[in-house]
């Protein structure tokens, strides 16, 4: 009979199945308690990704060990009740560990219960920054911090060049956690947070209404959301009634709203129409996909839902961390799951006689090891804190969110160049602040005077001058349009209101939006009001009448060079003479004779070279090298010398009849200042104590010529501008004296915190480096040189700028000297010994006579004295004719 070996695959199949069945019974129940608001939408999906997660687990894995048997609590979206579900399950199922609570504040309860009791506590829902501020071991969140998304927020700022941006959360621990961070990092992108709005999450329609309409009467249009969905729902949909989600308006939701929008319904997302979000990433896999397949089928059939339920991220959290706990709890090779109960004495609260889990630090060390590819990506717990933070940039639409970025930590904000589709239905990026009230027109305050009408004219309602004409082309710089009207600083009859410093606190106060003209930037004005960039230049000037140079013209000659220079040029003549005279004396007949045409002809010689007419020709190499380097020297000097004169005898020379501010206080001379300038202040501060304002060019010319001793003055201290213009009118009368105090010259000034100011100062720039500045200097102030400098100088030649030159031809002469006297020496040598052996008398005195008197003789090898007179050789000597002796 053959053998059946079907029935034997039948038997040892049943076999194996007899035996995973028999090894599943002997898997150990763990308890794990369950906390959630479980009639919210987060709550319920949690919960069935929760089961889903253990039962594809064990499924997958029937050899573990273990089971995690769920026992579920409903919180109802109370702290409370969280925090009694949790002291229900520790003392009555002794779990092990518990996943949940929902909310930060619930969170923020049921860690202190559960450090107490060693029972770790994995959340995937709770965000906020402050939970980590317990410390606490046992606490794991296994979800993204709020914190996280805040470098994401912050170059999605920067991105758009955003600079304020106005904060509206809830007043809960879990609307202010994240506040410290965002704060922090905005200031790293010079954005500031000019106002904080704090909603009450059970705050009526009306108190919403209330606040948003307080926030349209501020000019700052980014608004950045950080709540929960129900609030923000609610917030959404009276900012859209109220009309607070047309064109211009920024809002900007964290992930808190954002990682809900799919599954919130599309009337609810057309009132958020057009707003950014900050939304975790998930990549896309096959596993994800085919779980979300599944998810649904089996949500769909349990609850009473729409046939296409949305899975947000808050269940991929929770199915990862269900797995991550199953695992961690197989890993700790744990076979009794039990509890240390307190001595229970009466009258204790269940708090006070909370046991203590055996097995509580084994299951967190496990937790800490464990790494894995969940439905979120890798997974991987750091320090109690799931890791990978990555976002994307979503744009609000009636179907959810268009992504439009993307963030993560190492790269930044990376745009995918969509197009983002912002509140209004436009693509125009927007600005970020606009006035108040729609329609409204700038008042721009502008100053009334008398004077300098080139700066500022103001005729009635009509403004002219060249500060009105540089802030219209700077408006027209703008990338946008901005109506403005000119408002006269006058009273009713025409004439000036205030001082500068007065139209400065009118804009502080709001009754002016800004202010132009020539208002001079300084720091005392800047504690009220915000200035742009400067247009014109700064600081404050000391202008006196000029007096005639007393110095006697017939020397001017004199002047082009310092004493230190003609002394050592005339030093120089002379050693070149002496140089040339010495390598040329034995060879060239011209520096030979007596000793009153020795010196003649070397000095002659010295003195041609400057207008190069010598006549003697040298001979020597030695001689042509030193005076072609000589012959530079005099060139350089010789022209710079001829510069110098030209420009002293061709340019006017105006003396200051004062020097220095320190004259002034000595003499206590009387000094003007310009009526209702900060130079008053300026003044009074260094010590001056007689002063008189003028109003006008005009004005300041009669003072000056009348001087302090007769009803005038005798100095005057004012802004830049206004002196160029001055010395422009009066030409050669006048001149700018030490010393000059730095400004910041003209600026036009906002309000403080005016995002105005920002823009303006961008077009300052533009403005200023175009022609458009220049046509506008030659159109109020005429030719570009009445806006040069009217003192001019010359400054004298002194020994540090030639100095290298002397240098180098002094040791070309030294060298050359010591050259020739070596050849000499050389050549010589036998004659100066023969001549001191056959004299008597042979001291070195003698000697050095000898050797001169050789020096003197001419040297008749040279070919200059073969050709003219051969030698004549006597008793084998050669004979020459001395003409003077030494």
């Amino acid at each position: 009979m053959k053998p059946n070996h079907g029935s034997h695959r039948a038997l040892w199949f049943i076999a194996g199945c007899m035996l995973l069945v028999a090894t599943a019974g002997e898997a150990q129940n763990v308890s794990v308690g369950v906390v959630l608001d479980m009639e919210s939408w987060v709550g319920k999906v949690g919960l069935s990704c929760i089961d889903m997660s253990l039962s594809e687990l064990y499924e997958a894995n029937p050899h573990y060990k273990t089971r995690v048997v769920l026992h579920r609590r409903d919180s109802a979206g109370d702290v409370v009740g969280a925090a009694a579900a949790a002291v229900d399950l520790i003392n009555n199922n002794k779990v092990e560990a518990i996943l949940g609570p929902t909310t930060s504040m619930q969170t923020n309860f049921v860690i202190k219960l559960a450090h107490k009791a060693h029972v770790p506590i994995l959340t995937f829902t709770a965000s906020s920054p402050s939970l980590a501020s317990h410390r606490s071991p046992y606490f794991f969140r296994l979800t993204h911090t709020d914190s996280a998304q805040v470098a994401a927020i912050r170059d999605l700022l920067k991105f758009y060049n955003w600079r304020q941006v106005v904060l509206i959360y809830q007043d809960d621990e879990f609307g202010d956690g994240m506040l410290p961070y965002l704060i922090d990092a905005l200031q790293g992108v010079n954005a500031r947070v000019p106002y904080q709005s704090i909603i009450d999450p059970t705050a009526t329609e009306d108190q919403i209404e209330e606040e948003l309409y307080k926030l349209m009467t501020m000019p700052t249009r980014v608004f950045l959301v950080h709540m929960l969905p129900s609030l923000a729902i609610r917030l959404f949909a009276k900012a859209n009634q109220i009309g607070m989600m047309r064109e211009g308006y920024v809002w900007i939701l964290t992930d808190a709203t954002t990682n809900l929008l799919d599954s919130m319904p599309s009337s609810v997302l057309k009132s958020m129409e057009g707003a950014l979000g900050v939304r975790t990433y998930v990549p896309k896999s096959m596993e994800l996909d085919r779980f979300k397949i599944k998810w649904k089928r089996e949500f769909v059939m349990e609850n009473s839902v729409p046939n296409d339920p949305y899975l947000d991220i808050f269940g991929l959290w929770a199915y990862d961390a269900a797995r991550a706990l199953a695992i961690a709890v197989e890993k700790t090779g744990a076979k009794n799951f039990t509890f240390e109960n307190p001595n229970r004495g009466q009258n204790l609260t269940d708090l006070e006689t909370l046991g203590v889990s055996r097995n509580g630090e084994k299951i967190v060390e496990a937790l800490s090891k464990t790494k894995f590819m969940g439905l979120t990506g890798n997974y991987e717990i750091v320090n109690g804190q799931l890791q990978s933070a990555e976002f994307e940039i979503v744009n609000v639409n009636s179907n959810g969110g268009n992504r439009v970025g993307f963030w993560n930590p190492e790269k930044g904000l990376l745009s995918n160049n969509m197009t983002v589709i912002w509140p209004g239905n436009t693509a125009a990026v927007p600005k970020g602040w606009e006035f108040p009230t729609a329609g409204k027109r700038l008042r721009i305050g502008v100053p009334v005077k008398e004077g300098y009408s080139e700066f500022v004219r103001v005729n009635g309602k009509k403004v002219e001058g060249y500060c009105r004409d540089v802030f219209d082309a700077v408006i027209e710089a703008l990338p946008y349009a901005l109506p403005f009207d000119y408002i006269p600083f006058a009273l009713p009859n025409g004439s000036r209101a205030g001082s500068y410093d007065d139209l400065i606190m009118q804009v502080n106060t709001g009754v002016y939006d800004g202010a132009i003209g020539d208002i001079t930037i300084v720091a005392n004005r800047s504690k009220y009001v915000d200035f742009t960039l400067p247009f014109t230049d700064s600081g404050v000037s000391m202008v006196v009448p000029t007096k005639a140079n007393s110095m006697n013209r017939a020397w001017l000659f004199l002047k082009p060079l310092t004493v230190g220079l003609w002394i050592t040029s005339l030093c120089f003549f002379v050693f070149m003479g002496f140089v040339v005279w010495i390598l040329e004396h034995r060879i060239n007949p011209a520096f030979r004779g007596p000793p009153s045409h020795h010196i003649g002809t070397s000095l002659w010689y010295s003195f041609c070279t400057m207008v190069f007419a010598q006549r003697e020709t040298l001979i020597s190499n030695l001689a042509r090298f030193v005076v072609v380097i000589w012959f530079f020297v005099m060139f350089v000097l010789t022209q710079s010398y001829t510069a110098s004169l030209t420009s002293l005898l061709t340019v006017q020379q105006l003396q200051p009849t004062i020097i220095n501010i320190n004259e002034l206080l000595t003499k206590q001379s009387w000094v003007g200042y310009l009526d209702g300038s900060f130079v008053w202040g300026l003044l009074t501060s260094v010590g001056i104590k007689n002063l008189k304002s003028y109003r006008s060019p005009e004005e300041l010319d009669k003072l000056l010529k009348l001087g302090g001793s007769n009803g005038g003055i005798d100095a005057a201290f004012d802004e830049t501008p206004y002196i160029k213009l001055f010395l422009s009118k009066f030409p050669n009368k006048y001149i700018t004296a030490n010393p000059t105090y730095k400004t910041d010259g003209f600026g036009f000034a906002f309000s403080i915190d005016s995002p105005l100011v920002a823009d303006i100062s961008r077009a300052v720039l533009n403005v200023r480096e175009s022609e458009k500045m220049n046509q506008l200097q030659m159109k109020w102030f005429g030719e570009d040189n009445s806006w040069s400098s009217v003192k001019v100088t010359s400054s004298r030649l002194s020994l540090s700028n030639f100095w290298g030159l002397f240098l180098i031809v002094g040791i070309a002469a030294i060298i050359s000297l010591f050259i020739y006297f070596f050849i000499f020496l050389r050549k010589e040598l036998h004659t100066l010994r023969n001549t001191t052996t056959e004299a008597s008398n042979s001291s070195i005195r003698s000697k050095i006579r000898a050797l001169l008197r050789i020096y003197d003789n001419r040297d008749l090898t040279s070919h200059t004295f073969r050709k003219s007179n051969p030698p004549q050789v006597v008793d084998n000597k050669i004979q020459a004719n001395h003409e003077w002796n030494v």
